[in-house]
């Protein structure tokens, strides 16, 4: 099965969760999306609109890491950040187990998702301010960051040689396939193509010795995360939601800058807008208090990081799921264009 199915709600699940809410009946359940991480429905009911979250890495038996996420954003909230925190059911819990199953119910928040080309450059320095405020907010909110398993693993670079090993196999399942596409013959290109960058760029592996400077961190900042209010139609106005707080972690703050700009400023060809990042940065550095050397320091891990990474190729070759697929041309070119232009893209998150 290459897509998982749209997932369906119960109807006894369903009926549970809006009586422990006391939100009224069930007028309508669209599924909205579904992932590794959660799957989403928009409800109607009698009391209004909800998105139903149903958490599919949540461990029903204990929702208390849910559970203390769901506190954090209700305080950013309080703080006036667009964190748009769960409702609480009847008995004060914002994580509602039901059949063994964890699920979290919100407002539904009217809004749209803007890639960085739908944005003016005012709104991009109100972007990477917006980022730096949910970091430092995350640092008043949070108890004293202690690096957890995500930023441990953050801290240590790729091993390019595992990286060779990886392209090798990676290689020999694209092909072996039988009815190769054009998406085949694509990622056979960019694998060989990095594997040439590898061999050429190999000793600019980061220091081991170099720790980043950690945080507290949304984990997941990208246009499919942020909610924008819409004035009229193509017109955007400022963010009204952040959402999915799954991957709130202790890690290299300023490299969440790095990757966000990455993916919401790259263009279809594989480029960056460089003038939008350094609005973007700027904004974010004066926001985070981040230092210049901070920011170079994350634009050479996240380039490496970005040089040693298959994930769309392992959904497609290992785990059979595509839906990375139509993200994959211009990601793979950013690497290629990120490594010729690597002065210049430095320069724009720190200049």
């Amino acid at each position: 099965m290459l897509h998982p199915p749209r997932p369906r709600l119960a109807a006894d699940t369903l009926r549970t969760l809006l009586a422990r809410h006391r939100v009224g009946e069930v007028l309508s359940c669209e599924p909205l999306s579904y992932g590794l991480l959660n799957h989403g429905y928009r409800l109607g009911t009698t009391r209004g609109r909800f998105f139903l979250k149903h958490h599919l890495d949540a461990d029903p038996a204990d929702p208390a890491p849910l559970e203390q996420r769901h506190r954090a954003t209700a305080r950013l909230e309080q703080l006036g950040l667009p964190a748009v925190p769960p409702m609480a059911d009847g008995d004060g819990r914002t994580v509602t187990v039901v059949d063994g199953r964890c699920y979290a119910l919100h407002p539904w928040v009217e809004g749209r998702h803007c890639h960085g080309d739908q944005l003016t450059t005012a709104q991009c320095r109100r972007l990477g301010g917006l980022l730096g405020q949910v970091h430092t907010r995350l640092a008043q909110v949070q108890p004293a960051p202690v690096p957890g398993p995500g930023a441990v693993a953050a801290q240590v670079s790729a091993d390019p040689a595992e990286t060779e090993g990886l392209i090798g196999e990676l290689l020999r399942r694209v092909r072996s396939r039988r009815d190769r596409d054009g998406f085949d013959e694509l990622a056979e290109y960019r694998l060989l193509e990095r594997l040439e960058l590898l061999r050429a760029h190999g000793g600019r592996r980061p220091d081991a010795d170099t720790v980043p400077a950690t945080g507290w961190v949304h984990g997941d900042f990208h246009p499919l995360n942020l909610l924008y209010g819409v004035l009229a139609p193509g017109r955007a106005s400022e963010p009204v939601a952040i959402v999915d707080w799954d991957r709130l972690d202790v890690q290299p703050r300023a490299e969440e800058a790095v990757r966000g700009g990455a993916i919401f400023f790259v263009r279809p060809d594989g480029t960056m807008d460089l003038a939008k990042v350094r609005a973007y940065a700027r904004a974010y550095r004066r926001s985070a208090a981040a230092s210049v050397a901070e920011l170079s320091a994350a634009v050479h891990r996240v380039w490496w990081e970005r040089l040693n990474d298959f994930w769309m190729l392992r959904w497609r070759y290992q785990l059979r799921d595509r839906r990375t697929d139509p993200q994959f041309p211009a990601a793979s070119a950013l690497v290629v264009w990120w490594t010729r232009h690597y002065e210049r893209v430095r320069e724009a998150f720190c200049g």
